[in-house]
């Protein structure tokens, strides 16, 4: 599953929410009818969350989220999901994750471009073909994105994803090739 955003907080009491966009083509992810694979994260209301749907009845994040419609306001993305219609199915949502199946995303037209979800899993080593471990995630901060890379002894590193310590990825060999400055492993 590629994840496309993540459901921040409420915008009003119609039930829009604010949406952190972790994609390059957000009107057409978030287009109106577009169906979205919502996955709960660590802060996304659980079975027993606080948005009751009914007397006694607690709300319970669906499978999939269809858009009804989305804006812009303020520079954010502001999305508005069919079934929910106030503010506390809104907060209910909090944190959850939204995707579509890698299997509907085309590839890349440059080459140099990767979906996350192509490189979790890929074997990191360096030039010299010594294993340092495995991607775990992609953490996309604002100066650059960040490999996740778990190490064999169980501890992650954070590897900046550019050309001049991120040299190759090659998808078919399921690796990725980097070239660490010293101490960068040992942060």
């Amino acid at each position: 599953m590629l994840i496309v955003g993540r459901i921040g907080k409420p915008h009003g009491i119609r039930g829009e929410v604010t949406v952190q966009v972790r994609t390059d083509e957000p009107e057409t992810r978030f287009a109106p009818g577009m169906v979205l694979n919502a996955v709960p994260g660590a802060n996304a209301a659980t079975a027993t969350g606080p948005a009751p749907v009914g007397p006694g009845v607690p709300f319970r994040i669906p499978d999939t989220l269809t858009v009804e419609s989305a804006r812009r306001h303020q520079g954010r993305l502001l999305v508005a999901f069919d079934g929910v219609l106030d503010r506390d199915v809104a907060e209910a949502l909090r944190g959850t994750l939204l995707g579509v199946d890698s299997a509907d995303v085309d590839p890349p037209e440059d080459p140099e471009e990767f979906h996350d979800h192509e490189l979790v899993g890929l074997a990191v080593v360096t030039p010299d073909g010594e294993r340092l471990g495995e991607v775990a995630r992609i953490d996309h901060a604002p100066a650059s994105d960040l490999l996740v890379l778990r190490r064999p002894e169980g501890h992650t590193a954070l590897i900046p994803f550019v050309r001049a310590i991120v040299p190759e990825v090659d998808l078919a060999g399921g690796r990725v090739v980097v070239d660490p400055p010293a101490g960068l492993l040992d942060l």
